[in-house]
Parts: structure tokens; sequence; C-alpha cells
């Protein structure tokens, strides 16, 4: 069937004989979306401009946050035909306004293809220069479904569950926990899910991790995903936690926020600087089933149409010309190797390294970028790579090698234009080394995961993730670490302990009975031998997140008043209280001098000096302790 477009005056509506959808005008907001039998698969009960829109949260300097849903003020057919309709709702900045409006001109687009089971949404923001001041904290697209129908979850093939209603969250259904987000669901219509903690941050995922995600409904049998076919415009970089689907039923496609990072994540613009970006497009894809079908079936199906989407990118059909084409970008191909004398003489492959373009900026500077676009791609086991699909402009080439130390980051710039294949050659990563390993703790992947993570209290568990690989994602962790270690703070001694079952995965305060919150020490116990006074060590401290945190480091006396270093407080991931794994990534190369240690046994103390909030700790990547060779 061919594609159709109707304006009724306050709505227009795309219709291709599978899915209709109808947008109000000119503001730009889906208030019906038709398919499969049902009129309207979003929350007929809500208000027309609270079921399906673009939003954004944003302040002038030193001002409050503010929550915008952009409602447009013009509107245009961009293309109309037998196989395509693309639409646009424009909102203007005007200074002029009686409320104070985001200095953004925003333009929505959405598109309906022929014979396609869902719809396109994407969105240019252009800030020119000249303009206020302001911080772009968060944007989104965010859809509400019926709560009637939608009630089963799915983000992962082991992250899916039937979910409790928006309504078990009410004051008399539910008990709020240490914040708002997380409830214990006391009066649940279905009584299974009685004593479980509900939480939107449990839902979390990396954005490379993060490709569709949605919601299935039984009756009729229909499947509501969103599918993201690329990183590019989210920011952050691969590694950036963003949220997917929670109880709402609310489904979203997240480009920027400060999730899992802080503030450091929300990109301040000047009066002075011109910007624009496409984030976009992602796909709404509807399918369905007989009814009594299981609904991993409609899963698989979704998650087979993502691959189809991923394999499209980038589209051809987007008409507005800020949207790069595959034959406008360019491609970089490579191999990176390892050179780690102190491990292996020769030099190694960069098993399965992870090689990304990013703005120009120092080591690691990917992780908080948000202006610009990120390309990133996964090496093969010989550490051979391409970055393939990459916008013109100015780039540096970033990366980091699972089970090695570090950010690798190539010196020199690389300018990519229309058509190039670019070859870097072989490159080289030395990662920080200054001699042989004395001791190490962990694995260095960024993450925690490797260490010990706890049974939750049962008072407060969701079972979804009893048992499962990401058992970090229950709450109230950061208590456990005080019961668990209850009368002494954890000690670790090198060749007897296990890092995977006697180092905790979170360095928190410790709570005492009464509630009050206290700083904890940790010991890692080692031996030295063939010690010299005038020699050097080097401690390396790699940290997956930090929230509010500060650590301090002595050697052999916990009560000298001057640590021989201290971190200082840093980091505002707050991954703890959200049930993450990591955060932004910190190294610290610590130097110590031989007369610190003694010949023998050793103790490391490791301070947590902020007892601010339960939250407030560190997840240690990696410890490795050096004696660095003359």
């Amino acid at each position: 069937m061919d594609v159709h477009f109707k304006d009724l005056g306050h709505h227009i509506i795309l219709d291709n004989g599978i899915v209709q959808v109808t947008i109000s005008k000119p503001g730009g907001i889906v208030t019906g979306l038709r398919y499969g039998g049902l009129d309207n698969l979003l929350e007929v009960l809500n208000k027309e401009t609270n079921r399906g829109y673009w939003d954004l949260n944003w302040n002038e300097p030193g001002g409050k946050d503010t929550f915008d849903v952009p409602s447009g003020t013009s509107f245009r057919v961009v293309d109309a035909n037998k196989d395509k309709v693309e639409v646009a709702f424009i909102r203007p900045y005007n200074p002029s306004s009686s409320w104070k409006m985001v200095p953004l001109n925003i333009e929505k687009r959405f598109s309906l293809l022929r014979g396609s089971s869902g719809f396109y949404t994407y969105a240019i923001y252009e800030h020119p220069s000249g303009w206020l001041d302001f911080s772009l904290n968060q944007t989104r697209v965010t859809f509400k479904l019926r709560k009637d129908r939608f009630q089963y979850m799915a983000i992962a093939d082991n992250r899916q569950r039937l979910m409790p209603l928006p309504d078990d969250r009410m004051p008399d259904k539910c008990k709020i926990l240490a914040y708002p987000e997380a409830v214990l669901l006391t009066r649940p219509a279905n009584a299974l899910l009685q004593g479980e903690v509900d939480d939107k941050y449990q839902y979390s995922c990396d954005n490379r991790e993060n490709r569709v995600h949605g919601w299935i409904s039984f009756d009729p049998m229909i499947g509501f995903w969103v599918i993201t076919p690329s990183d590019e415009f989210r920011n952050g970089g691969p590694l950036k936690q963003n949220l997917t689907s929670h109880v709402g039923p609310t489904s979203l496609a997240m480009f920027h926020s400060a999730h899992y990072a802080g503030d450091e994540l929300c990109p301040k613009f000047h009066s002075g600087e011109a910007w624009q970006k496409v984030f976009g497009p992602v796909f709404i894809y509807l399918n369905n089933a007989s009814r009594g079908t299981h609904p991993f079936s409609l899963w698989q199906d979704a998650k087979a149409q993502m691959i189809k989407e991923v394999q499209c990118w980038p589209y051809e059909w987007p008409e507005s010309p800020l949207y790069r084409k595959r034959f406008e970008r360019g491609c970089i191909f490579g191999q990176l190797l390892v050179q780690d004398r102190y491990v292996v003489e020769e030099i190694q492959a960069a098993r399965y390294a992870f090689l990304g373009l990013s703005t120009p900026g120092g080591k690691g500077s990917w992780q908080i970028e948000s202006k610009g676009y990120q390309f990133w791609s996964q090496a093969d086991v010989n550490g051979y790579f391409t970055i393939e699909n990459v916008c013109p402009g100015n780039y540096h080439l970033y990366g980091w090698v699972p089970g090695v130390l570090g950010d690798y980051m190539k010196e020199g710039s690389i300018n990519i234009y229309p058509g190039c294949r670019i070859d870097v050659g072989l490159l080289i990563y030395e990662p920080p080394r200054d001699g042989p390993t004395i001791w190490e703790i962990g694995t260095p992947d960024r993450t925690a995961a490797e260490f010990f993570i706890p049974e939750p209290n049962p008072c407060y568990i969701n079972k979804l993730f009893l048992n499962h690989p990401e058992r970090f994602r229950q709450y109230g962790l950061w208590e456990r670490y005080s019961e668990i270690y209850d009368s002494n703070d954890l000690i670790y001694t090198v060749g007897a302990s296990d890092w995977r079952r006697d180092w905790y995965f979170a360095h928190t305060c410790r709570i005492k009975s009464d509630g009050s919150l206290h700083p904890s020490t940790w010991q890692v116990k080692f031996q030295v031998r063939s010690w010299k006074e005038n020699s050097l060590y080097k401690l390396r401290l790699a940290i997956a997140s930090s929230t509010n945190a500060a650590i301090q480091v002595r050697f052999n006396d916990p009560n000298i008043y001057k640590p021989h270093f201290d971190t200082m407080q840093f980091g505002k991931d707050n991954a703890i209280a959200r049930h993450g794994i990591h955060g932004l990534y910190h190294l610290f190369n610590i130097e110590i001098s031989g007369n610190l240690l003694v010949e023998g046994e050793n103790t490391l103390y490791l301070t947590q000096r902020k007892p601010t909030s339960p939250f407030t700790g560190v997840m240690y990547d990696y410890l490795r302790l050096e004696e660095v060779s003359s």
C-alpha cells in the first residue's frame, strides 16, 4: 500500500496500511499509534502532550535545571510520495518569549516508509553564534504506552519480565526507599510481585549494548520496540550508561544524559559558539503474533529487525542535508598491538580492543565528550580494526584494550573527508608500566564486575536479578558491606585472598547500627623481597567509578596524619546508588619511595575518607604495585 499523508488541521496522520501515526500540528507530539487491531498503543488516559514526545533538560549558567517538551510553532511537509512521507515540526528560539526558552532552534522530524512496520524520528538542534550561554543536560524521545495492555518488558535475552503497573508505585501501594525512583511494592495488583523492589535504574544499559528494548502486550499480542541503530549521536561513548524502558510503561531513546557520569557530561555552550547536531534517526518498530505466543518470539523478531536497521546505517532516506549519507562519509582501518615488556617481551595483538574517533582532546577525553559525534568499533583477535561511516571532520583516535591497563590515543589528528579510506597502519600501545609486577588485584576491564558482589538483603530484591550475571543491579548493596564486614573493614592478603570472593565490589562508608556514617579503611597485606631503601615503586589505582569519594593511601602506618597520597574528592557517577558496575574511568599513578616499605610483610591502607552519604564511594577496576626498574 502507498504511504498516505492527511492533514486534519490540528493533527496530521501518516498511514502506510500497516501502521497509522497521528501527530499534533504544529506541536509535533505523537498522540496516536494505530497498529495490530489496537486503535492506540499509546496511553489514552494521558494528555496528548504526554504520550510520545521529544524532551530535554537545560539550565542557564548557575541556574536551575529546567525540563522542556519543545512544541513546534510551525509545520511543513518535507517529502511526500507513495514510498515515503517525511514531516518537520520547528520550534525556533524566541528570546522575547514570556517564559525561559532553551536557546536552540529545534526541528523534529518523523518519517514513515512504504511497507514499514513502524516509523522513524530524528531531530536537528542548532545554537547559532551570539545566543545565550546554556548547558544541555539531557535530551531524549519518550513514549508512554497503554498500561492496560503493555505489561511485559524486554531489554535483553536475560533481562525481561512481567512488570509492575504504574499504579503499584502509588503511595498506598508501595514504600519509597532511599530515593524516589526506588520503591518496595507492598500492595501490587499482581500478588507475585509483592515484596519486590522496582527502580528504573535497574534497567540501565551501556550505549554499546543499547540497540533494542521495549514492551509486549498479550491481548492483542503486540510488541513496541525502540531501535537505535547507531551510537554516533549519543554522548559519552560506548560505555556511557543510559535508561531504557521502565514502569510506566515507558520506553526511551536516550541521546544526551549525565547518568552514571555527572555534570561533566552536560555540554556547556557559550554565546560565541555555533553548534549543530542531528540526533537519530531511531526506529519505532511494531510487531505482532497470534494470541498465546511466547513473548520471546516477538523479542527475537525485534532483535532481527534491529540487525537489519544496523546494516542499513547510515540511512539513505533522511532529507535533512545535515544528516550525512554513506557516500558523504569516510573510513579508517589499521592494526593495534600492545607492547608491555614486563609481561611478554614480544609485541602482542591488542585482542578485541575498542577503537573510536572522537573530538580531539586528551587520553580518555572521549568519555566526557558530548557536543560532537563518536564512531567506535571493536578489533578482532589479531587487533585489526575498521571504523566505517565516519562523518567528515577532525578527530583523534582513542581506545582501550580489555585486560590491559590505561587509555590509548594515537598521536596527531585524523581528518575524515567524503569517500576516504585511510590506512592508519600498525599502531603500538605502550600501557602505563615502570617495572615488573609485585602484586595485582582485579582485571583491567574498566568495571568492578569481577569482584565480590553479595546476595541482596532478602527484604529488598528484584527477582529478575537473582542468580543473574548482573547481580550488582540489586537494590541496597551499599548497605551490605557494613553488614558483612560488621566488626572490621576489609583485609586482603596477596597470595592467600581471592579477589572474586574477598574484594568487595564497592568501597563505601561504614554504616553503624545507629545509622551514622564513618570512613572505612581497607588493607592490602603483601610481601616485598629484595627490598632496598633507595628503590622506587609505583602504585596504579584504576577506578571504575567514584561518587564524591576521596581515597587516601598510606603504607605501613594507618595513623600518620598526612597520607602518602590523596586522590582528593572526585567523581559524580552515582553508580553505587543506581546499580551500575562502572561510571567514569580514572587512573592514578602513585610514586612510592622505598623508605615507606620494609623487607617482608607490608600493608597498604586505602581510606575512603568522605562519609557524606551511603552512596559515597569508589569501585576499583584494578590495582597494581610495580617495582620501578632503574
